[in-house]
């Protein structure tokens, strides 16, 4: 009896590593990442490729900090940060749009 006591003390379980502070920081790396390239996006200098890097940079961050929230559906303070990084994506889409055609 003893033995099978020990054998199932010594199976381990599986357990999720995702810790909701791990998600919080990286949704608040994600955060900071957009803000810089918001202000990268307003500077007067760039060129069209430069305006279009920014823009897919911002549209990847933007659908990474998404995906953590989507982890975290439980959470309604999360959804809003969501919608606000997708808005940025999309300015940032319409001036690269612009400078291609223009």
């Amino acid at each position: 009896m003893l033995v099978v006591g020990i054998g199932l003390t010594g199976c381990a379980k599986h357990v999720d590593a995702r810790v909701a502070g791990d998600d919080d920081a990286a949704i608040d790396g994600a955060a900071a990442r957009l803000e810089e390239l918001r202000a990268r996006e307003q500077e007067d200098d760039l060129d069209c490729a430069e305006q279009c890097d920014v823009s897919a940079k911002t549209c990847a961050t933007a659908e990474q900090l998404c995906g953590l929230v989507d982890r975290n559906a439980d959470r309604d303070d999360l959804p809003p940060r969501c919608a606000s990084a997708r808005e940025q994506c999309a300015g940032a889409g319409d001036g690269c749009a612009r400078c291609q055609g223009g």
